[in-house]
């Protein structure tokens, strides 16, 4: 079985970027400055920043569509992060090192699965998962805060 794990575009976010502070609040965001490591996950990279790093704390509509499962949530965006991440059926690091809730989506965006994982399970938990014939992509996010992470298609 094969998966890709992708960031977030990272077009998507170049409005914010360079913004000054007042700007940003008028965007309902905020720039942050990286103060320890592995505390402020970029979703775009899906590294986490380095201490020093400044990101952007934005609300981001993760699951635009229109049914129950309409979601989105606060998401850090690393000011450095210019390219979206695409990693070929492997976990990278940010993920493994972190509690984890897949939840796995039909075509209509409906919810068909979930489960919490150690981000060390992540694989097993993908296979699984898309054993379900049903289930066309997954949303991983971060068990503890709640927040989008990243997003799973079969590869």
């Amino acid at each position: 079985m094969t998966y890709r794990i992708s960031g977030l575009d990272a077009a998507a976010f170049h409005p914010y970027r360079d913004q000054p502070d007042h700007v940003l609040a008028q965007l309902h965001a905020q720039r942050c400055v990286a103060d320890q490591p592995h505390a402020y996950p970029c979703r775009v990279s899906l590294t986490d920043a380095e201490p020093g790093d400044t990101l952007i704390l934005l609300n981001h509509e993760h699951l635009p569509a229109d049914t129950p499962y309409r979601a989105r949530h606060a998401i850090y965006i690393n000011e450095r992060s210019l390219e979206t991440a695409r990693f070929e059926d492997r976990v990278p690091a940010q993920l493994q090192r972190r509690l984890l809730s897949v939840r796995g989506f039909d075509g209509a965006h409906m919810m068909i699965d979930a489960e919490v994982v150690e981000g060390t399970a992540l694989e097993a938990e993908i296979a699984r998962q898309f054993r379900d014939a049903r289930i066309e992509f997954l949303h991983v996010h971060f068990a503890r805060r709640g927040c989008y992470a990243a997003r799973v298609d079969r590869g």
